[in-house]
């Protein structure tokens, strides 16, 4: 019998703070569900959206894929693909834009459509809630909406909200009640604390109102002012608008273009890897992660338009065409990249012909990696079976949730089949749980059964 020194009643103290913190931890960082997140977010002025405008979007992306980039090779050489992923990559992309184009639309107040009358806003927010209501019947909205609304800021506060208030109006009472899947409203330029307060506390009178269930409005907020990294006394700000915002905030999204001008870095400059992006990047990392909160990177501005228009066109300028569009498909490729290398699978888009580089290079990068992550998630449940199998306590669910998460996301978007997940040695059935501890738990339950009494 080893001796100790502690007593029962101080030990039991001591691991009651310990159960008291950890209680408190779990709740602040639940991890990642592993629910889908889209790969993007397409941005499109409000006064142009329509119920069928996602369907139409991938009609304009697939003509422009056919249109640059037809075949395997001239695919592969456009965007930086490998030449052995090339063919795979081009046939699932072609599937996906003809099935599901986009992921996530933002019905945009802000950048996208500019400062207006409040008659024509007015007629815009009551339009678009009516699309979206539209949208539902049809079945035609992408798997994740939202809008984005002015910034809370003095001059433009009474616009933003009333836009909100318009705009959920005319949905709900056109639809009849009903939301669509995963609806955000996008809330940019963040200067205070303040910001998340009223438009929380505007969701609850909205949701009061409008008869819709507490909790149904999300926020996103938007990462692009310096102050939304520390307020005035120097505190890292993005937890305290996370508390703030509770359960509601669902997405932190980085903007790129209004963070770079707020560090007085120059136009030709402003770019998507610039190390003040990486830093802010980082900083949303670190405040988030584990948090459940999803995270998105911006927008490469460099559009993918052919600068000749019209059916006559000489060689030359079909060259220069291509030549254009090739190289704001490469730009557009690496900069996704650069995101999914630090961490941020989803960013913006902002032209049709930007999906195509888009799906091109997340295909690429999953299809990539998807034979050494098959053998790493498959060797660690292994030792996390044989870690149950001799009774010892194996508490590195985060890992396996991260491997597992890398297949959930891939299948989300149309990079990985089903089947090609089943090289991890799970099943789909476990796969479909999206629950790492779940899956461990399922299997070890036969092994925690007793054998009845002879």
């Amino acid at each position: 019998m080893a001796r100790t020194s502690l007593s029962e009643k101080k030990l039991a103290k001591a691991l009651a703070r310990v159960d008291r913190a950890q209680a408190r931890f779990a709740r602040r960082y639940p991890g990642d569900s592993g629910a889908r997140q889209p790969v993007h977010t397409v941005y499109g002025g409000a006064h142009l959206f329509k119920a069928e405008t996602p369907a139409k979007l991938g009609e304009l992306a697939q003509k422009a894929l056919a249109t640059y980039a037809p075949d395997a090779s001239s695919f592969g050489e456009a965007l930086g693909i490998r030449g052995d992923l090339a063919a795979t990559v081009l046939e699932r992309v072609r599937e996906k834009l003809g099935r599901e184009a986009v992921e996530d639309f933002r019905i945009d107040f802000e950048d996208g459509y500019g400062n207006r009358s409040d008659e024509e806003e007015d007629g815009h927010a009551a339009a678009a809630g009516q699309q979206v209501a539209a949208g539902i019947a049809a079945n035609s909205l992408p798997p994740f909406l939202g809008i984005r609304i002015k910034p809370l800021t003095r001059e433009l506060a009474a616009r933003s909200l009333r836009t909100l208030d318009v705009f959920l109006t005319e949905l709900v009472t056109t639809s009849g009640g009903k939301m669509p899947a995963n609806f955000v409203v996008t809330l940019p330029k963040i200067q205070t604390v303040n910001d998340v307060d009223t438009i929380v506390e505007t969701f609850d009178l909205l949701e009061d109102r409008l008869d819709l269930e507490p909790g149904t409005l999300k926020l996103e907020i938007m990462v692009e002012t310096t102050q939304t990294i520390f307020d005035p006394q120097g505190r890292s700000m993005m937890p305290r608008l996370h508390r703030a915002a509770g359960d509601r905030l669902t997405g932190a999204h980085f903007g790129t273009y209004d963070y770079t001008a707020n560090c007085d870095i120059t136009a030709a400059h402003q770019k998507m890897r610039h190390p003040a992006c990486d830093f802010a990047k980082h900083m949303m990392k670190v405040s988030f992660a584990n948090t459940g909160v999803a995270l998105s990177d911006g927008a490469t501005t460099v559009m993918p338009v052919a600068p000749h228009k019209g059916a006559n066109l000489s060689e030359a300028q079909k060259t220069e065409n291509k030549s254009a569009v090739w190289a704001a498909w490469r730009l557009h490729a690496d900069d996704t990249r650069h995101s999914l290398t630090n961490g941020f699978y989803q960013g913006w888009d902002l032209h049709p012909a930007q999906l195509v580089p888009r799906y091109g290079a997340v295909y690429a990068f999953f299809l990539d990696g998807l034979v050494p992550a098959s053998d790493r998630l498959k060797n660690f449940v292994a030792k996390a079976a044989q870690a149950t199998l001799i009774g010892d306590m194996f508490d590195d669910a985060a890992t396996g949730q991260g491997l597992l998460n890398y297949f959930l996301r891939g299948i989300a978007c149309g990079a990985v089949t089903e089947e090609e997940a089943l090289a991890t040695g799970l099943s789909l059935e476990e796969i479909r749980s999206r629950s790492f501890v779940k899956i461990m738990a399922a299997r070890r339950a036969p092994k925690e059964t007793t054998e009845p009494a002879v």
